[in-house]
């Protein structure tokens, strides 16, 4: 009943992509409605990832998190989006809602986190929504701080405000 990490295969895209949607509805669904979360379906984030990946797959790492065969998490990290070369940008860290509280989140940060080093790099950036609570909780517990910078993105339909949060390597 271990969790066990692997790099992610192209044949895993599908299912990271449903496990991202359910994991967004249950994460969300307190402060966003229905509606912005209705879309994307399974599987149009099923095709999402596998194009993300077509585009960015030589300079970014998706690990997924496997429990008794079955992947229940993922995380995905890249280059900084602002371009520091000193800096990483951890994309994403999503779980099957079922698995919160169980240490895969923790497991996955800790492997991006080491990741990130073994890449050189010696800062870690990532955006949180800023109502997501339990995210900030999660990643402020990880050693993450805010920066005060803040932007706004869509979700769906609804303009949704998220946080900057950094951590040295």
């Amino acid at each position: 009943m271990t969790i066990s990490l692997r790099s992610a295969t192209e044949a895993d895209l599908m299912v990271v992509g449903a496990l991202h949607q359910r994991s967004r509805v249950a994460a969300y669904s307190s402060f966003l409605p229905p509606e912005a979360l209705a879309d994307p379906t399974p599987e149009a984030m099923g095709r999402y990832w596998v194009e993300r990946l077509t585009w960015e797959g030589a300079d970014h790492r998706m690990t997924v998190a496997e429990r008794d065969g079955r992947l229940v998490g993922f995380s995905y990290l890249g280059p900084d989006d602002e371009g520091d070369p000193a800096t990483g940008l951890l994309n994403a860290i999503h779980l099957e809602p079922s698995e919160r509280g169980r240490g895969t989140g923790r497991a996955l940060m800790v492997d991006a986190l080491d990741a990130m080093r073994a890449r050189g790099w010696t800062r870690a950036v990532l955006w949180v929504l800023r109502d997501n609570a339990a995210a900030r909780g999660f990643y402020e517990r990880g050693g993450w701080t805010a920066t005060g910078e803040q932007r706004d993105e869509h979700i769906g339909q609804a303009l949704v405000p998220q946080l900057r949060y950094a951590r040295r390597l």
